[in-house]
């Protein structure tokens, strides 16, 4: 099973007491970026192109802790930039650890082997190591040779470790299904890392790479034909099996953003980790003084062509709440 047990079943009571106080918006998932800095310079990333003032701010453990205290979420993924860089990485996940709240740290993993022995493995703790691809591919998308073969020899390092490693793989116009078998073949079978995030990329308008983001038609069409043959099932891809339905089409949801929200040096970002549309002090200010209602395919152009999870992996768990047979296909993992 991808997603650990605990996890799962923390899960499962969140939505219940949130169901149970009637609440509609919550989080599931905040989106930390606690730094904007990175040690690498990727076409597709719209965040290193900040002026040099942001990107040497950095959000301090207690704002972390405050933030994710008010907004009760029960996980967190921590982003950036490189969180690696920042200074305080290892006292903030620590704290929120200690506050028993799933952390997941995504990672370039240049600087993992290094840094690895200042964290410790835990039931609350997973590595996520961003993987976009097989060798050639992975490092054509990060700009920079010998980026993989650093992330697969840090991947291998972890594991020896007793950490659990998950990785995040996103898939742009030159990829197909072929290459997207290929990296999560390698992944699942020869790395057997524990779990697999997938997502297709979402035109960052700040990017310098504005050619090869995949529109809507063509990431249901070549997620559709990946997953053909009964492969879905046989990777560990950690998420809802409604969420992966909607990659390949075969449901459709409206966009719901306040599920993953952002949280950065500027405060809780408008309305997404993807968009810049204003910031927020609280995580109650955001929920309720965001037009949330504008956001999302057919509302706003911007949304046209994202599927990306911070918007539809809310919808997915909202839409597999409400029905028991979605709840156990989710449970026993059924993709």
């Amino acid at each position: 099973m991808p997603i650990p047990i605990r996890q799962n079943l923390r899960m499962a009571r969140y939505l219940v007491r949130q169901r149970l106080a009637k609440r509609e918006k919550y989080p599931l998932i905040v989106e930390l970026e606690p730094l904007f800095a990175c040690n690498l310079a990727c076409p597709g990333c719209g965040k290193i192109q900040y002026p040099t003032e942001i990107l040497r701010q950095r959000v301090s453990p207690e704002a972390v802790f405050a933030a994710i205290e008010e907004c009760g979420a029960p996980m967190v993924s921590i982003a950036g930039g490189e969180p690696l860089l920042h200074p305080q990485i290892e006292e903030m996940v620590e704290g929120l650890i200690k506050r028993k709240v799933f952390v997941y740290l995504c990672t370039n993993a240049i600087l993992l082997p290094r840094r690895i022995d200042r964290f410790k493995p835990s039931p609350y703790f997973s590595w996520v190591v961003h993987i976009d691809g097989l060798r050639e591919r992975h490092d054509k998308g990060v700009d920079r040779e010998g980026v993989f073969d650093t992330a697969v020899e840090a991947i291998r390092l972890a594991k020896s470790k007793g950490f659990r490693v998950t990785t995040n793989s996103t898939f742009f116009t030159n990829d197909s299904a072929k290459t997207i078998r290929e990296v999560l073949d390698f992944l699942n079978n020869e790395l057997k890392v524990d779990a697999m995030m997938i997502s297709p990329a979402y035109a960052y308008e700040k990017a310098s790479d504005q050619e090869h983001f995949l529109p809507v038609d063509q990431a249901r069409q070549v997620f559709h034909e990946a997953f053909g043959d009964g492969r879905r099932s046989k990777w560990r891809l950690n998420h809802t099996p409604l969420f992966l339905d909607f990659l390949e089409g075969k449901v459709d949801y409206q966009c719901t953003p306040w599920g993953i929200p952002s949280y950065s040096v500027f405060g809780w970002q408008r309305p997404c980790y993807l968009m810049s549309d204003g910031y927020a002090s609280t995580y109650k200010e955001l929920v309720e003084t965001t037009d949330w209602d504008k956001y999302g395919r057919g509302r706003d152009p911007r949304c046209d062509n994202c599927m990306a999870h911070c918007g539809y992996e809310p919808s997915a768990v909202a839409a597999m709440t409400k029905s028991f047979r979605q709840v156990l296909r989710a449970a026993v993992g059924t993709h």
